[in-house]
């Protein structure tokens, strides 16, 4: 933690502008950190000591002005309140309002329009003080000479591109990577989180699917078992205690089989 008294004489957040209304190009820009956000929700859901902003200013004293932010596309900060005192939502990330916390992990998807990613930005982090830097850009990375996937650590002050993938931040506790899903009936490429051991933490939507799956396999092994205790001599009223079916359930298998 830093001393509140280096930052007595900036400006609050209520005084700083919390958007730039710049558009985005494309929507990964928005949804990609926007289901970081959601995965992150499920995963910590008993934890309140992060935060994940999406598109958001942060407001630091590492430039030439602190009332002039850098706006990633997407960022997590461990180590701080999920929400501000008296459980009001942040308008922005200001720095010397989070204790001097910097976020440990920015994201940029890069868009059609060059956003200077590779060079003046990955400077601002780098000097900022971010100890990972992601850049995800599948569709220009050919014109940019660069790969589609891309993180870089801070190692004695300068960012050095990393290998691996997904790759574990072990500060973080968490790993990221690109994977395959299917996410609102489309299969499409993601970024996503992963477990020490690369196995990819699902979705609200993704488990749903799984637990209904679970349980219609469990009803099916329920149902097929019905005939063995039939065989075995219990009654229709003994095999719907046993099976937690209904007696309805129970006789129409029967007829069935």
């Amino acid at each position: 933690m830093v001393s509140t008294d280096l930052y007595k004489n900036l400006p609050t957040s209520d005084e700083l502008p919390d958007s730039d209304d710049t558009p985005v190009d494309n929507e990964d820009q928005n949804f990609l950190p926007n289901y970081l956000l959601f995965l992150l929700a499920i995963i910590w859901k008993d934890r309140n000591d992060w935060y994940f902003g999406v598109d958001m200013g942060i407001y630091h004293t590492s430039g030439e002005n602190p009332r002039v932010p850098v706006i990633p596309d997407g960022f997590l900060t461990v180590g701080v309140n999920r929400r501000r005192p008296g459980n009001k939502s942040r308008k922005s990330y200001v720095v010397w309002e989070e204790g001097g916390m910097v976020p440990q992990l920015v994201l940029e998807v890069v868009s059609w329009t060059p956003g200077n990613e590779y060079e003046s930005k990955m400077a601002i982090y780098e000097k900022l003080g971010v100890l990972y830097y992601v850049i995800y850009n599948p569709e220009y990375y050919q014109r940019d000479r660069h790969q589609p996937f891309e993180i870089y650590r801070q190692i004695d002050g300068k960012y050095q591109l990393q290998s691996g993938e997904p790759y574990w931040l072990p500060e973080i506790g968490l790993g990221i990577g690109r994977t395959q899903a299917t996410v609102g009936g489309i299969d499409r490429e993601i970024l996503s989180w992963f477990d020490q051991y690369g196995r990819r933490y699902l979705s609200a939507e993704e488990l749903a699917q799984q637990a209904q799956l679970e349980a219609q396999k469990e009803r099916q092994a329920r149902l097929a078992a019905i005939a063995q205790l039939d065989n075995m001599g219990l009654t229709v009223e003994q095999i719907s205690v046993a099976l937690g079916l209904s007696i309805n359930e129970v006789r129409q298998q029967l007829e069935e089989s």
